[in-house]
């Protein structure tokens, strides 16, 4: 593909402020530098392609940018994609661009504007049969980028452009943007977001933990690193559907294409989920019908990622060897996660004036403290349930929650620091910090509260199970002929419970499955019995999946796809049970369901075990704490806030 191409520019050092989050982060504990962003030759766009910002360009301003894209494609039908690297790693500033354009597949309508900010430098390429003569593109580029670049307005090289490329075609004259200076070198120190009245204290703080918080805030980075989806009402100005300008270039190997495919199911995952939990406590504060709108949008998004994991699920069962159906079910799966993304995207803006996070923080903050309050002495119970069963449970028993009680005070701990940092901030009149605290605040008191009930219901079943066990083994053991496999069962599991310590949900279980033996041998006559026990093992699988979707969504910051399709395939199979009319079908789906949980489990401790984040009663604190909040996916890789949205608008309350 032939692109016609335009080069100018040249740079300098700097910081970009992240926000209030920060300030609180600093005060639990410091973090060392990550290594400075450089651009790849020629680089991948990310997902959906419309901004792709390698080194903080953009800052508070991205939400204008998108604004501007957004608004060329709508009136002119064409899709501007912007990308801001350090430099053009020794290429010519056209030579990149266009072998980035070429590289992602980008049309005829399609325009690639990228900024090299270490030197001022920028490109854009345009596709010959673009629409756009090269007077019109050395136009815009003279009168609203170049002048941009030169002063580091970087969102105004962006916001230029699209207005440029619109004005032309409208015949219209190019207007130069207003000019807001930015950071003169983003990314250029390699510095995690910060302030320098924030990190000249911290300099002084130094730990022992430094190394570990670096470890983990890298893998946060590097499970993060896939790209946003695309921003409201996106896609190619094409029209072609999603994964359809992949086809435009030389195909991606299957394998990288395979681990595409993964890392947008877990990040759009991570985008459903928080969405979900914001949209619960939009709903608590302005009630449902007020939120219904973004109730849909949310719906609609677990439904495309249900489906996306259905398909991955079917890929891990049967492998296709043909390489062209297994190409085009990874491709359906990434299609599904853009529409799931998009979606969300599109209503995170109405979601913001809705909630009004900012002009009522007041009122929320009070709200989020009060909660804090009473999710204490919870805690403190869930613990004492726990302490209490230890008496005559194995730990295996116990092991699902035993460390939720500590996590959920380290989840605790974070959400009070970041509520009271945001007092501070309100008090100081700096809205944006407070929401960004706020916001964070939220997050970890969510999962607190979730990891606090996910320990009651383990207490609960196994105290039920305690409770139900001497009944269901003395039923069993008078219908059980003498001599029988079914009697040699039975007393095996009454030796196991009169041994002193034992897990009452599994010898309920193996003692349920020995009658249902019995039922089976003894025919008919028993269709009651049969029919109760089906609904309590449903009531049992449904703990199960329970506490897998618990344990992932309070993990989700190292759970990776394995883990996640095999609890999403578990709620699928449970709701297909607990629909089903015919004991026969919901006994297989029950089966089935239960399976796929106890795997989801089994994956997402796995995962979290590699991740690096340890519960050591030693450590300090402050550390458990921020470790949590990375872990948890409450914040970021770049230590600001997950929100409601998809993709390209879940971190931006840094935008302001």
């Amino acid at each position: 593909m032939t692109r016609l191409s335009r080069r100018y520019g040249t740079g300098a050092p700097g910081w970009a402020i992240a926000g209030a989050l920060l300030a609180l982060c600093a005060l639990l504990l410091p973090l060392l530098p990550a290594p400075p962003s450089r651009a790849d030759t020629p680089l991948d766009l990310d997902a959906g392609g419309r901004i792709t910002d390698t080194v903080g360009a953009l800052g508070r301003r991205r939400a204008q940018v998108i604004t501007a894209i957004e608004r060329l494609r709508t009136t002119q039908r064409v899709q501007l994609y912007v990308t801001y690297v350090r430099d053009f790693s020794g290429r010519s500033g056209r030579a990149w661009a266009d072998a980035t354009a070429d590289r992602n597949g980008l049309g005829e309508r399609d325009v690639l504007l990228a900024v090299a900010t270490h030197g001022r430098q920028y490109a854009v390429s345009a596709d010959k049969l673009s629409g756009f003569r090269a007077d019109q593109l050395k136009a815009v580029a003279t009168a609203a980028i170049a002048p941009a670049v030169a002063q580091h307005d970087w969102a105004g090289a962006a916001i230029g452009a699209a207005d440029g490329y619109g004005a032309v075609l409208r015949g219209e004259p190019v207007r130069p943007p207003a000019i807001s200076p930015g950071s003169p070198d983003p990314g250029g120190e390699g510095l995690v977001p910060g302030h320098r009245r924030v990190w000249a204290p911290v300099a002084m703080g130094g730990g022992l933990c430094l190394l570990g918080l670096y470890l983990c805030a890298r893998r946060a980075s590097r499970r993060r690193r896939a790209a946003q989806a695309p921003s409201p009402e996106g896609g190619p100005a094409t029209g072609a559907p999603p994964g359809r300008a992949r086809t435009a270039r030389p195909l991606t190997p299957l394998p990288e294409l395979d681990a595409e495919a993964a890392r947008a199911l877990v990040e759009t995952d991570d985008a459903v989920r928080t969405s979900a939990e914001e949209l619960h406590l939009a709903a608590a504060q302005l009630g449902d019908a007020a939120v219904r709108p973004f109730a849909e949008a949310v719906a609609y998004a677990q439904g495309e990622l249900a489906d996306a994991f259905r398909l991955r699920q079917a890929l891990d069962d049967a492998p296709y060897e043909d390489e062209e159906i297994r190409r085009r079910t990874l491709d359906e799966i990434c299609s599904h996660c853009t529409s799931a993304n998009r979606r969300l995207d599109a209503e995170s803006e109405s979601f913001d004036v809705l909630r009004g996070l900012r002009a009522n923080a007041a009122g929320i903050l009070a709200r989020a403290e009060a909660a804090a309050e009473d999710l204490a002495p919870r805690v403190t119970t869930a613990e004492g349930a726990l302490h209490a069963l230890a008496g005559h449970c194995t730990a295996t028993a116990l092991a699902a929650v035993a460390r939720h009680p500590a996590e959920a005070r380290d989840r605790l701990s974070f959400a009070t620091a970041a509520l009271a940092e945001a007092r501070r901030a309100l008090a100081a009149g700096d809205g944006d910090g407070a929401a960004i605290s706020l916001r964070a605040g939220e997050a970890a008191l969510s999962q607190a509260r979730v990891l606090t009930l996910a320990a009651l219901r383990r207490a609960h079943e196994l105290s039920g199970a305690t409770a139900r066990l001497p009944v269901a083994l003395a039923d069993a053991e008078a219908r059980a002929p003498r001599g029988s496999p079914q009697a040699r069962a039975l007393a095996c599991a009454r030796r196991e419970v009169e041994s002193g310590r034992y897990d009452p949900r599994a010898v309920l279980r193996h003692v349920e499955e020995t009658a249902a033996a019995l039922d089976a041998a003894l025919g008919a006559g028993h269709e009651d019995r049969t029919r109760a026990r089906v609904e309590r093992a449903l009531r049992r699988v449904r703990g199960e999946v329970a506490a897998a979707r618990d344990f992932v969504t309070t993990h989700r910051g190292a759970v990776g796809c394995r883990a996640r399709t095999r609890l999403a395939e578990a709620e699928r199979h449970l709701a297909l049970a607990r629909a089903a009319r015919d004991l026969r079908t919901v006994r297989s789906e029950t089966g089935h369901a239960d399976s796929l949980a106890r795997q989801a489990r089994a994956l997402a401790e796995h995962d979290v075990g590699t991740y690096g984040t340890r519960y050591d009663p030693g450590t300090p604190p402050p550390t458990r704490a921020l470790g949590g909040a990375l872990l948890g996916g409450i914040i970021l890789a770049g230590l600001l806030p997950a929100t409601f949205g998809g993709g390209a608008t879940r971190g931006r309350l840094a935008a302001g």
